[in-house]
């Protein structure tokens, strides 16, 4: 039994985003579990997945909020012996602390109030499989030693009961907290730290992967604008350099809400950026207003400007299209609109 993933639509987005023109069929360059993509940051993560997953070794999987993490378990999971197994996730953050131990490990009937009937917990469902502990860091110091007997014995008693239940898990567990900060100020176990820390593996946040923000923003602008039957057909350049210049704090998630924001402001078939507000003020200082339209002559300019930078390449992720956020075709129509198409062949 598998606990769907939250945000389906995300993880979509970054097994697929990369590679992809906005309105055109994506068609990935390499894909490891469902993870595609051209960076050097995100080309490591998954040649250590290549690595870990075929083992039974417990990993740690760290980053900040929103990289991912859930896709690389995913993937962990997927490239493993145990792919035709369960695959269980628990976030520990969003079950309340008095109930986690029961939904790890079960619960006996009348093992206290409210328990009406006997539970399977968490870790017998996933016998075989893989165990997902998305959020880590936020369980409780007294319920860890239960959690890390059952991590080196395979072993551990239902909640109300005493009989011992034996099971066969790989454990991926995730945080975004410091968790050797934690143990230090003594608020995560030392002995599980280190049982967890077996294979740590870092998903690198989207402010140092800047290169494949404009393919993220073509995808989600092509899955929202199908959504919400806009057609989008531009994005202008000067909100990609801004979209690309910001930080992203809330990383991937961020952005995708952001994309979506702007699809709904967007009418016309140029997709208008909403910039994320900071202090009161836009991050980027675009106006949350639709820009005004920009004339032939400038466009014209932008247009032989991307492809003197890419030699030529109209189409590709690193063709002229993607630096412009156009659809490949709508490029070459502008090409031939400004006589430039005779200028590149």
């Amino acid at each position: 039994m598998t606990k769907p993933v939250d945000d389906e639509e995300l993880l979509n987005a970054i097994r697929q985003c990369l590679g992809s023109r906005l309105g055109e069929e994506v068609r990935p360059s390499e894909n490891i579990g469902n993870m595609v993509g051209e960076s050097v940051e995100l080309q490591r993560v998954l040649k250590t997945i290549r690595v870990v997953a075929p083992t039974d070794s417990a990993v740690l999987i760290q980053g900040e909020t929103g990289t991912g993490k859930e896709l690389v378990a995913h993937s962990i999971h997927d490239l493993s012996r145990r792919s035709k197994r369960a695959f269980v996730q628990v976030n520990c953050a969003s079950i309340p602390a008095t109930l986690l131990e029961s939904e790890l490990f079960g619960h006996e009937k009348g093992a206290f109030t409210g328990a009406f009937a006997q539970k399977i917990g968490r870790f017998e469902l996933a016998h075989g499989g893989t165990l997902s502990l998305d959020e880590i860091g936020e369980i409780l110091l007294e319920l860890q030693p239960k959690l890390l007997r059952a991590l080196q014995e395979h072993e551990f008693e239902r909640l109300g009961g005493n009989r011992t239940i034996h099971v066969d898990v790989r454990i991926v567990a995730a945080t975004n907290r410091n968790l050797k900060q934690m143990v230090d100020e003594g608020k995560f176990r030392m002995d599980l730290y280190y049982r967890l820390h077996v294979f740590p593996l870092t998903v690198p946040p989207l402010r140092e992967r800047r290169e494949y923000i404009p393919l993220l923003v073509r995808f989600f602008a092509q899955r929202y604008a199908r959504k919400l039957n806009r057609a989008i057909e531009a994005i202008p350049s000067a909100a990609l350099e801004a979209l690309i210049r910001y930080d992203w704090p809330g990383n991937v998630r961020e952005l995708q809400n952001v994309i979506e924001h702007s699809v709904i402001l967007s009418s016309g078939p140029e997709l208008h950026i909403a910039m994320p507000e900071v202090g009161g003020k836009t991050a980027s200082g675009l106006a949350h207003s639709p820009e005004p339209g920009v004339s032939e002559s400038a466009e014209r300019e932008r247009i032989l400007q991307a492809l003197k930078e890419t030699k030529g390449m109209v189409g590709g992720p690193h063709g002229a299209a993607a630096r412009l956020g156009l659809k490949r075709t709508t490029l070459q129509s502008r090409m031939r609109k400004y006589n430039i198409a005779r200028l590149f062949k």
